[in-house]
């Protein structure tokens, strides 16, 4: 009875669109020695004049975040745009260009590689001149560690040694969290909602909206391979797929290898037999519907060791889609 009455309370709630965000990632700006996380100077002029063309309100990230906890409306087509790692090139290129365009953003930062001042890193008289023009800084951990991969008292030194550095280099703690390389656990997120955070973001793909757990949010991830403004405008435009009773629950795959992994979609959600499923080991997977709305995924291979990335997509008309993402980990 409890889930019916949460799916009905949601098909009265306003629209996918009014309470849906898309949140990219970027790392390195014309840094082409490392193509996996670059983004090159040319790419990233082409998004700032695409985000800034009228058909997408850009937000600060923690706006975002208040409204989904809140349940108001955003505005169709909201962005945010987030930054991990506080390399060098971010202060040198992306911001006075982000800056100039007048787009809000968020740098993730993990502390010891700023400690170190290891050259390809940002200082902390730079990183607090970002904080006081406006940018917002979040936390990815002091060591950028393998937190799914980490025993829990590993993972709360590392984040209780993160937050000491930013209270004395910063004033404050951050409240944003980005899980190093998308990598987490239920047991990690629980540690992260304990040291205070109000939202942890993954690496996994896929369109936020008001069912998404807000300490495992997707984003999605732009670099140079996959960072042309046409792949901006497609997963700018994305819209989430409200799902519950997701199978496997924990993102860390100790146990069955493949997992089952299953959903249930909300109703409302028009065209489930034109639902689509890949994942990064293994292309595209079969999906078996049960019932009106419940979808199961079936894997023929067993995950790799390390991360792999499910993406499930849904036409949703107007040249949109409906996208959810999950990444899983095998130790």
């Amino acid at each position: 009875m409890a889930v019916v009455a949460a799916w009905a309370a949601l098909a009265a709630a306003p629209t996918l669109a009014d309470t849906a965000a898309v949140v990219v990632m970027y790392h390195r700006f014309g840094e082409s020695d490392y193509p996996s996380t670059n983004t090159t100077l040319e790419q990233l002029e082409a998004h700032i004049a695409e985000l800034t063309s009228g058909a997408y309100t850009v937000m600060p990230v923690p706006d975002i975040i208040a409204a989904l906890r809140d349940g108001r409306t955003l505005p169709d087509r909201t962005v945010g745009l987030t930054i991990d790692d506080a390399y060098l090139s971010v202060y040198r290129e992306a911001w006075p260009r982000l800056k100039a365009a007048g787009l809000p953003f968020t740098l993730f930062v993990a502390t010891n590689p700023v400690d170190r001042r290891s050259s390809r890193y940002m200082t902390w008289d730079q990183i607090r001149e970002l904080a006081a023009a406006g940018v917002t800084i979040g936390s990815q951990t002091a060591t950028h560690l393998h937190m799914a991969a980490a025993d829990e008292e590993r993972n709360r030194r590392d984040l209780e040694l993160s937050q000491r550095r930013f209270v004395e280099e910063l004033g404050k703690a951050p409240d944003l969290f980005a899980y190093p390389y998308g990598e987490a656990s239920l047991s990690v997120l629980r540690l992260v909602r304990e040291n205070g955070f109000v939202a942890a973001f993954g690496q996994h793909s896929g369109a936020i909206g008001a069912t998404e757990d807000l300490f495992y949010l997707p984003r999605f991830a732009l670099n140079e391979t996959y960072g042309d403004v046409d792949r901006l405008r497609l997963v700018a435009n994305a819209l989430p797929l409200p799902v519950s009773d997701m199978t496997p629950a924990d993102p860390l795959i100790t146990g069955a290898n493949p997992p089952a992994v299953g959903f249930s979609v909300a109703p409302g959600v028009d065209g489930l037999g034109r639902l689509a499923c890949y994942t990064s080991h293994e292309g595209k997977l079969a999906v078996e519907r049960l019932g009106d709305m419940r979808i199961e995924v079936r894997m023929a291979k067993p995950l790799p060791k390390g991360r792999t990335r499910l993406n499930c997509t849904l036409p949703a008309g107007q040249g949109r889609w409906h996208w959810l993402g999950r990444q899983f980990f095998v130790p």
